[in-house]
Order: structure tokens, then sequence, then C-alpha cells
């Protein structure tokens, strides 16, 4: 399929870069900095035209947009991408609030186009493995998520605390998908704080929840700005053991938070020490390729799009009342 990038930053890059692997052709680039799509465009090959969002998401032959902007710019892009008959990959958390998730799923279903949410953790090999083994644990009790950046020297002038974002819609987002994709959608006995703690300006740097499904299972997540080495650790309690999660893949975090990894303990009839066995990962991460092809399968056999807006809403919904 033909694809129209809206946003040529650092994650518009990645994105690029997942497109042929997915099996798709990249025609179309567009960002707010004419310099920045230029480059974008001679980077990925001589067939990608420069043109303004506007009249790039109207190219009669793009088939998919993947909007890589800032979060509020996001729902707009989206919005009129679809107006224009295009399907959609909308990068985390789609929107900045539910109202305009409400409103893109209005547009979604009046065009009969589709909408895919770019939670790609879910996606990296480690999950992927995850969720093919997620029954040996038995019936699920509760996850533990803890997702932090290590931080830099003029970490507070960067995108993560301007534009709406913070750690909460940054990092914070991605645990709470990964937690409702294991134990479903949490009620609203949402507990939890954003906090300041470290980093000077409005948006918050450390998020701390405990979120409760309708049948009583418990995710307890952390995302932090203050970390001081970048972490990545999900683990998922089931009856009879648990599945842990360590690590993040070394093509898009540089390797930063350590090799992927992925660890099943399970317990024995009589107790004791768990057998235990782990897989991991070094290799380069290709989260956002499986991620496309997984949109292009929505779009061929027309289903509905795992995560999509619903898993949006559901997130966003969490914010909110955490942010109360």
């Amino acid at each position: 399929m033909n694809v129209c990038i809206v946003g040529c930053g650092a994650w518009g890059e990645k994105r690029a870069k997942s497109i042929e692997g997915a099996g798709c052709k990249l025609v179309a680039c567009a960002d707010v900095n004419a310099e920045r799509a230029a480059w974008f465009s001679v980077k990925n090959g001589p067939n990608v035209k420069v043109k303004s969002w506007e009249v790039a998401v109207q190219q009669a032959d793009v088939e998919v947009v993947i909007v890589s902007v800032p979060i509020d710019s996001l729902a707009l892009v989206a919005k009129v991408a679809l107006e224009y008959g295009k399907n959609v990959l909308i990068e985390k958390p789609a929107a900045r609030n539910v109202q305009e998730l409400l409103e893109i799923q209005d547009i979604e279903k009046a065009s009969g186009r589709h909408v895919r949410v770019g939670f790609n953790l879910r996606y990296h090999r480690a999950f992927r493995k995850a969720f093919e083994i997620v029954e040996e644990i038995g019936p699920l009790m509760y996850v533990r998520g803890r997702y932090g950046h290590g931080g830099r020297m003029g970490y507070e002038k960067e995108w993560r605390m301007k534009s709406g974002a913070g750690e909460l819609i940054d990092q914070g987002v991605h645990l709470i998908d990964l937690a409702q994709a294991f134990l479903g959608a949490f009620d609203k006995k949402v507990q939890g704080e954003v906090l300041t703690c470290y980093w000077p300006g409005d948006a918050n740097d450390n998020a701390f929840l405990t979120l409760r499904t309708e049948d009583a299972k418990i995710a307890f997540l952390h995302a932090s700005y203050t970390e001081w080495k970048n972490l990545f650790s999900f683990e998922v309690f089931g009856r009879k053991g648990k599945i842990e999660v360590s690590g993040l893949g070394a093509t898009y975090y540089g390797g930063s938070y350590g090799t992927e990894k992925l660890t099943l303990y399970k317990m024995k009839p009589e107790m004791g020490p768990p057998e235990t066995t782990s897989w991991e990962y070094p290799m380069a991460d290709d989260s956002l390729e499986w991620e496309l092809r997984e949109f292009v399968k929505d779009i061929e056999e027309n289903r509905t799009p795992r995560p999509g807006l619903a898993e949006a809403i559901e997130v966003m919904r969490v914010v909110e009342n955490v942010k109360k």
C-alpha cells in the first residue's frame, strides 16, 4: 500500500524505515518545517513527494496516512485524512482528550476507513511471545509495570515537556495500554498521582497509578522521567506463575533500556522454586514493521484495528481520571 507520512521528525523517520519491511511504499511526506520535509524526502527516495500536509493527505495514490506530529495536532490531521478517504495510523495517544478521540471515531465510522493507534510496544518480540504463552500462567490476577527515562541536560526543553505531553502521556500511556491488553478495560476507580518532582515546568515528570478492572484485576504502574537510568519492566501475574518482560528493542531505543528479554516463571504443584524459561531478543526491533503489516491486514480484511480508537479512548479515560 502507498503511504504518506505527516511529521518528518525523529519518530516519522523511524516510521519511514518500517515501511518497506511492511511491504508498503512511501510516496509522500509533509512537515511544517519545509527544510526538514525536503531532507526527509531526499533520504527516503526520489519518488517521495513533498507537499503541505493538507495537500499530501489528498494525494490520489495515498492509501494510508501515518500521523507522527505533536500531540496537539494529532486529531486535526487524522480527521482531515479520514475525510479524504484515507486509512490512518496515528501515534499514541491519538489526541489530547477523550472528546477529540470520540470525534475521530465518528468520522472513522462515517468514512468506512480504519484507524489504528500506535501503541507499538504490543508488537515488540517479547510481548508477541508473552501474548502467545500467557495462558500458561493460568487466570490472571494483576500486573506491575515500570517505564522510565534517564534524563539529560536540557530535558525540560524537549518536546516531552511541551505540547501537552509530560510523562503520563509519553511513557505512561504505553503502560496503561499494555495493562489493559492483558487484563481488560479498567473501571472508573482510578487511583493515582501525577507529580512534577524534578524537572522545571508545568508538565508532570512522574505518574503513579493503581488501576482496577470490574472483576478486580489490578495494575500497579509507575512512569518516570527521574529513573536516572532508562528502565522498562513489565510483569504479568497469574495463579500458576508469571511473565516478566524487561528491556526494549535495540533499533529505536539505542540499546539504552538493555536487551529485550522475556522470562516465564511456572509454579510447580508443590510450589518451591519455579520452572524458569527465558527468551532474549538482542536483534533489531521490528515492532513498527509488525504494526504496519497488521494495519494492512485490517484494511484488506476489513477488520477492526486492535489497538484502535476504542482502546485509545479507554487509555485516555484513565489519563483524565488521574488528572482530575
